[in-house]
């Protein structure tokens, strides 16, 4: 009895240092945590986890941005909501006409990290309820927040972190952004092990059979949804335990896999909630036998993953222990049915405690490219710091509070100019002149080792002017216009690249100028007149500007009224054809993202046709030869016989009367023999339809994987022919008299062939005219193709030629490998063309990359040159392509080096009297070779450089 009481003491003293060993482990665990609580009145913490939180006052002071978040009860009255993390019911809601609000979260370097952020619904927030917005890690896209239908949504990824800092960020599509908790948690490197992405989002993560688990039960504080079916039967055992297994941090705590659903035959998980489109996933399914009668061999089941099996036979004694797991990748769109079911034989049916499905994101998905680097760590850091000492004399400055995330990425930062170093981006202009700001100059901004120019006129900035480093590399510092004090720092005499300073109009400053600072190029230092308004050159641009448009509007409206009198009323006549024509007629390109209004005339030649002769044309829409985004493209027989292609905007078309006036105007006013022509337009009980010549080639994409090439695949001297064609199309475009024109849209489906096989670019409806000097900076509204999208262009929003360039460059790779940009399909190394094509490029085995079809049939030379020309256009940054006139240039190279090389061969063969061949160079050149007749060609004629 005695020896009883003992162990009982014995193991109640166990349980309490059990006990006390979880609760230190915990404290220590929750140290590591950031748990932001977003408008939060004081630092809290919460009494189901006891977890810490912080409120997000020192990201953004501001108190106008919060709200309380409520739902409406039976009643109709409203109730704070209560989320599960126990926050009190408020959220930051940004009111920004656009651009992305970040939160700056600390890191460590190569750490893996869990990233939760909650977005909750209620009645305060129905206008932000109709907001959408992106969520992203960095620049990495995590999900879409619209309009919530649960009281509280989150999204949570996994990422390994790239700094010593995250930026946590909500980029705006329309309305208002808002968040209310922001939670980073330390995680297991498992995760990210063997994954082929560096982001992982968390679609769901279930316990089977149990309560919802997490933190403290859950040392990383994931969250396990409690899942129970009735169909299934759950096992709890408060005993289990895992034996003989070194258990990683990402096993689920023993909470989650004490209880299981099991059936006799078969268990079921159906998920319809995916994300839209086909993405790659990954499941994660934790297994722990809580029967102890069972053992290896007597719980034996087949896993599927939508009908497919991925894990036959699968025993979860088959780990050596009785906890074991599944880690299944996949690829599937937007529903998932895992299913486990008994194989035969075995003596009992499936068991699972837990699964997580994850969805990989690769840099794809989030619409960037692994080539495109973030702002090196330093600047982001300095310019934090320059931010807060700003904001401590500037609070509620709308464009301070704007200076958050990557500061030259997605959105760059107003005021802040970046250049490329290497592989980085980095600050080297800061323009702060007639922001309204005051206090002290922010001493931080010494520490930008990239900064070359600096304008700080026009503000009212006090105090000394601080001392910059003798590493600076300023050229032009404007500190005009203030109510500075003291004298310069002595260190400005010894700043080496310095060439402008100017100081004048600050009456507080000591006249006294070093002797060395008198000899700068441009130096003003001279005292301001009284009552001098220093009005900034920016305003009197501006003014000017209002001005000008004011009188143009004015201009148009009198136009107008003169049209609606009859008095500038176009002539309707009627053609040889029948068809009734129209000239001068007027279509604006009215846009969001252009600065000025751009209207052209309707050339004559372009008809205008009735509906009536559209349908007898195409007798009713017969013949259906394509679909595109804005809408379907019919064959048709005009009177005068001649085939033409007729495209007709669907009610579902997400193009719409902007992209049809847009096609309509260029068309009419460039002619190219490398551009579908148009013939005419309709535009008639509410249709809009575009009438072209037929090509009866079909388009380049067509050639080269459809089925028009499986029955006669494209022969390298045609496809260099077509791409020749192509780019001067684009070049012409690029080099149109008064102001280039930017496709948006290059693709091959939008490269057409007609009956010889010229290569004519079409699709005009995304095409712009290229920004000018004035024009507002970033485009509102990104179009392309996924696949050929300029990365640079998605992530700055700065649009220019050199966008088509890089979809060109794409195009060219498709050209050479007849793959497409991305393939799915394939294995997972080979889904994306750039990153499977690359490797070889660079080991100079450039016949692993070409199309099979043509192996045998090229000159090195031109392939290289092509393959070469490719890389250059698909370069990160758009300095370093090349234009589409050199790009031309290099083609055209190509081209006779491939003719040359054919007339050379043709000579070989009339010189042999035989039309048996063979090309004997290692390396140089790749021939037809069904020889008996040996003709050897030098190798050093024929050889071709290495990449460059």
């Amino acid at each position: 009895m005695e020896e009883l009481d003992n162990y009982q003491s014995l193991r109640l003293v166990m349980s309490y240092i059990l006990c006390l060993l979880l609760f230190i482990r915990s404290a220590f665990a929750s140290e590591d945590f950031v748990s932001i609580a977003c408008c939060a009145d004081s630092n809290y913490t919460d009494p189901r986890t006891s977890v810490n939180y912080t409120s997000d006052f020192s990201f953004y002071p501001d108190k106008t941005g919060c709200l309380a978040t409520t739902k409406p009860v039976e009643n109709r009255e409203a109730k704070p909501v209560e989320n599960r993390e126990g926050h009190d019911g408020k959220a930051r809601v940004f009111d920004i006409e656009r651009g992305k609000r970040c939160y700056n979260l600390p890191t460590i370097e190569n750490q893996v990290y869990l990233l939760r952020g909650t977005f909750p619904s209620g009645e305060s927030l129905s206008e932000s309820l109709n907001s959408s917005f992106n969520v992203t890690i960095g620049f990495t896209l995590l999900g879409v927040v619209e309009k919530p239908s649960q009281d509280v949504e989150s999204l949570e990824g996994i990422f390994r972190a790239t700094k010593n800092y995250t930026n946590f960020c909500l980029v705006k599509n329309k309305g208002s952004p808002y968040v209310s908790l922001i939670e980073l948690r330390p995680l297991d490197e498992e995760y990210l092990l063997d994954s082929p992405s560096r982001v992982l989002k968390v679609i769901t993560r279930n316990n089977l059979g149990g309560d919802d688990i997490r933190y403290p039960n859950d040392q990383s504080d994931r969250i396990w949804k409690a899942t129970s079916r009735s169909s299934f039967s759950p096992i709890p055992s408060s005993n289990a335990t895992i034996s003989s297994h070194n258990a990683a941090n990402s096993t689920p705590p023993l909470q989650v896999l004490r209880t299981a659903l099991t059936h006799s035959e078969r268990l079921e998980f159906i998920h319809n909630d995916l994300d839209p489109g086909n993405s790659e996933y990954r499941v994660i399914l934790h297994f722990l036998e809580l029967n102890n009668g069972v053992g290896p061999g007597k719980r034996v089941f087949d896993i599927y993953v939508n009908g497919v099996i991925q894990e036959p036979k699968f025993d979860i004694f088959g780990g050596g222990s009785n906890y074991r797991r599944a880690v299944l990748n996949f690829s599937a769109n937007s529903s998932l049915n895992l299913t486990l079911s008994k194989t035969s034989g075995s003596e009992n049916g499936p068991l699972c405690n837990a699964y997580e499905i994850l969805k990989a994101i690769r840099i794809q998905d989030s619409k960037a490219i692994t080539m495109i680097q973030e702002t090196n760590q330093t600047d982001p850091e300095v310019m934090s710091k320059v931010r807060e000492q700003l904001l401590e004399n500037n609070g509620g400055n709308k464009e301070l509070e704007s200076w958050t995330g990557d500061p030259c990425i997605q959105f760059p930062w107003q005021h802040v100019g970046c250049d490329r170093l290497g592989d980085q981006h980095v600050i080297t202009k800061l323009d702060l002149s007639s922001s309204n700001l005051r206090g002290p100059i922010p001493s931080s901004i010494t520490e930008l080792p990239n900064l070359t120019i600096l304008n700080l006129s026009y503000n009212s900035f006090t105090g000394n002017i601080p001392s910059f480093l003798p590493s600076s590399l300023l050229i032009s510092i404007d500190l005009s216009h203030n109510d500075l004090n003291g004298t310069l720092p002595l260190t400005l005499p010894l700043l080496p690249h310095l060439k402008s300073l100017n100081f004048g109009c600050n009456k507080r400053m000591t006249k006294e100028i070093p002797t060395s600072l008198k000899s700068l190029e441009n130096t003003d230092y001279g005292n301001c007149k009284s009552g001098d308004p220093g009005i900034p050159q920016k305003q009197i641009i501006i003014v000017t500007v209002t001005c000008g448009l004011v009188v143009i509007i004015l201009i148009v409206g009198i136009l107008f009224r003169f049209h609606r009198r009859g008095k500038l009323v176009p002539w309707k006549a009627s053609d040889e054809k029948g068809f009734p024509t129209t000239t001068n007629l007027i279509f604006s390109l009215t846009s969001r993202d252009d600065f000025f209004v751009k209207s052209v005339s309707v050339s004559a030649s372009i008809q205008t046709f009735t509906l009536e002769s559209i349908e007898a044309a195409t007798q009713n829409y017969k013949t259906l030869i394509g679909e595109g985004g804005f809408g379907s493209v019919y064959r048709g027989t005009l009177d005068d016989d001649q085939e033409v292609a007729v495209k007709v905007r669907s009610a579902t078309s997400t193009q719409g009367t902007r992209e049809f006036d847009t096609e309509v105007n260029l068309l009419s006013t460039i002619r190219h023999e490398n551009l579908v022509p148009l013939i005419g337009y309709c535009c008639e009980k509410d249709q809009q339809i575009l009438v072209y010549p037929f090509m009866s080639n079909g388009s380049l994409q067509d050639r080269l994987y459809g089925e028009p090439a499986k029955r006669k695949s494209l022969d390298w001297p045609t496809r260099l022919s077509i791409a020749l064609g192509a780019a001067r199309g684009l070049s012409y475009l690029h080099t149109f008299s008064g102001r280039s024109v930017i496709h948006r849209d290059v693709k091959s489906s939008n490269i057409l062939l007609d009956d010889s096989m010229c290569a004519k670019v079409a699709d005009f409806g995304f095409s712009k005219y290229a920004p000018q000097e004035g024009d507002s900076g970033a485009s509102l509204e990104l179009r392309g193709t996924a696949g050929y999208m300029d990365p640079e262009y998605y992530t700055t929003q700065q649009l220019s030629t050199k966008s088509d360039v890089f979809s060109f460059g794409m195009v060219l790779l498709e050209i050479v490998s007849g793959r497409e940009p991305q393939d799915t399909k394939r294995p997972r190394n080979e889904w994306n063309l750039v990153e499977w094509a690359k490797p070889y490029i660079r080991s100079s085995k450039i016949d692993e990359i070409v199309d099979p079809s043509i192996k045998g049939g090229y000159h090195a030379e031109a392939m290289w040159r092509v393959v070469e020309t490719a890389l250059s256009c698909i370069e990160p940054f758009s300095v370093n392509r090349p234009s589409m006139a050199d790009i031309v240039r290099e083609l055209e190279d190509a081209l006779i080096i491939e003719n040359n090389a054919s007339e050379y061969m043709k000579s070989i063969e009339s010189f042999g009297g035989s039309n048996r061949y063979s090309i004997v160079i290692e390396k140089k050149m790749v021939a037809p070779s069904p020889s008996t007749t040996e003709s050897t060609v030098s190798a050093k004629t024929m050889s071709h450089p290495q990449p460059r």
